[in-house]
């Protein structure tokens, strides 16, 4: 491994750079949170790894399709089509807000904080 150096005010600093990692998004960050407050162990192993940012994503990525799959679920089984939406408005976004609340509880409950 070749390490270059850079000069800065007399002093030879080296050249390093973490690796690219990818965005965590929020399911991630939720399971982030949890994991620092409620299983400090394993979010101390993660970290001293190097796989906490690798891990957190994977687990937006669970969080993301299961939330989708849900709504989708949730939309046909209560009928949130748009026909509804262009007929009564309001009753539309009510189901909407419904089931996008009851498949986070979902999400949460199976894959943030567990």
């Amino acid at each position: 491994m070749k390490i270059t150096y850079r000069e800065e005010n007399g002093y030879l600093i080296p050249d390093v750079a973490l690796p690219k990692q990818k965005e965590i998004g929020a399911w991630g960050l939720q399971h982030l949170g949890y994991l620092k407050r409620f299983r400090r162990a394993r979010y101390t192993e993660l970290l001293t790894s190097g796989e906490l940012n690798k891990y957190l994503y994977k687990v937006n990525e669970e969080a993301q399709e299961r939330f989708e799959s849900l709504v989708a679920d949730f939309a046909e089984k209560y009928g949130l089509t748009e026909e509804l939406k262009a007929k009564d408005q309001m009753k539309w976004v009510a189901l909407a807000n419904y089931i996008a609340k009851s498949a986070q509880e979902i999400v949460q409950s199976e894959l943030i904080f567990r």
